[in-house]
């Protein structure tokens, strides 16, 4: 487990990461997303012990990552993916990794292996392209079968083939109680790969919950249900709580209650339904409604 408690961190007057808190816990796929500044590097970077915290602090399995003997055994990372030495083979890159850390040598073999590289053990790595270099990147990360792992945009250069492989492997590691915690701005991945959030702007926490949460609660989300007598229906709604509008096909559209609940006040009432769906917003969508108050980098519109 991850847990970062009132963590800040300043680089002189600039406040990247501003008194965060948050728990990543084993089991599933935590997305950590946030606008360009947002101190999502930042953040990571405090967690593998590469930046120190001007306050509060972070622990992986409650020990901070400095103080583990074999930290690699521990948790392994993807921050960069061309953090090799560019004239080692992919194998000799790994194998001193793993001496470091006193992981067996037939485990190089076994990432490489598991990451596709093993034809190209040989090869130096300063000539990779920027697929094969985050391939390099994710073996390095297992390379102590850890129970932590941190992944900071894994599927940069990757093709659509790689990218699956990515989506699979998160959640095949998760699905083993490993912690996954990875960053990305890709929100259809996120959306297909995530199964929690955690939502940081201008270095402050905006949301720590499931991607259903986070998604349900935008404005976008809503419930739309025809009925036969759609007047009695809307009053029955609108006497629980819930907004109701009238869509121009007749069609009710509904906020705050969810469609069991619609559909359990229609059958409590003798309501006849004839359409009864959720409508959701994009994780894209959701994301951006939660975060455009901390953007700090915004492009001009395009001229029409």
């Amino acid at each position: 487990m991850i847990e970062a408690q009132h963590l800040t961190k300043l680089y002189g007057p600039t406040r990247a990461v501003d008194d965060l808190s948050f728990k990543v816990v084993p089991g599933r796929v935590t997305g950590f997303l946030g606008p360009n500044g947002a101190g999502k590097s930042t953040t990571m970077r405090v967690i593998m012990g590469l930046d120190a915290a001007t306050t509060g602090q972070v622990t992986i399995n409650g020990t901070p990552y400095i103080r583990h003997t074999h930290p690699m055994r521990e948790v392994g990372a993807l921050l960069d993916a061309r953090a090799f030495h560019t004239g080692r083979t992919a194998f000799n890159h790994l194998l001193c990794l793993a001496q470091s850390n006193r992981i067996p040598h037939a485990r190089v073999d076994e990432v490489l292996a598991l990451v596709g590289l093993e034809s190209v053990a040989k090869r130096r790595a300063g000539g990779f392209s920027m697929g094969m270099g985050q391939r390099l990147g994710i073996a390095a990360a297992l390379l102590g079968d850890p129970g932590v792992l941190l992944f900071d945009e894994p599927v940069n250069g990757l093709d659509p083939e790689g990218i699956l492989w990515v989506r699979n492997l998160l959640k095949s590691l998760a699905a083993e109680g490993r912690t996954v915690f990875v960053s990305s701005h890709l929100m259809s991945e996120m959306a297909l790969t995530a199964d929690h959030l955690i939502v940081i702007g201008k270095g402050r926490l905006i949301a720590d919950a499931t991607v259903t949460d986070f998604v349900s609660q935008s404005t976008g989300a809503h419930v739309r249900v025809r009925a036969l007598q759609p007047d009695d229906l809307a009053r029955v709604l609108v006497a629980e709580g819930a907004k109701v509008e009238r869509v121009d096909d007749g069609a009710l559209r509904v906020t705050g209650l969810d469609c069991r609940h619609v559909g359990a006040l229609a059958a409590r009432h003798g309501l006849e339904l004839h359409e009864l769906v959720l409508h959701q917003p994009t994780l894209e969508a959701a994301y951006m409604e939660a975060t455009q108050d901390a953007t700090e980098y915004r492009a001009a519109a395009p001229a029409s």
